[in-house]
């Protein structure tokens, strides 16, 4: 199964995000990747948000992104393994 990516952007730390992309770089079942610019300008000057597999997930606080972004792995995963089950059937 492949890991989920998530990607944070280095201009959103002034939200906290730092912190939270820490805490997820210890889990080893994520592959979390720290960039320059995600080119979501917009959505970066607003709100604390990062990428899960190209998906923006954004929040009004950092507590808020880290529960979007475990619900979005679940989701994402539950979808990918349904597509595997349909595929199987076929």
């Amino acid at each position: 199964m492949l890991k989920p990516i998530i990607e944070f952007c280095a201009s959103n730390m002034h939200h906290g995000t730092g912190s939270l992309m820490k805490k997820l770089e210890q889990n080893p079942d994520f592959d979390v990747i720290e960039y320059g610019c995600l080119g979501n300008c917009g959505e970066c000057y607003l709100a604390p948000f990062g990428l899960v597999d190209g998906e923006i997930i954004a929040a009004s606080t950092v507590e808020e992104l880290e529960s979007l972004i475990m619900e979005a792995i679940e989701r994402q995963q539950a979808e990918r393994e349904a597509l595997d089950r349909l595929i199987d059937d076929m």
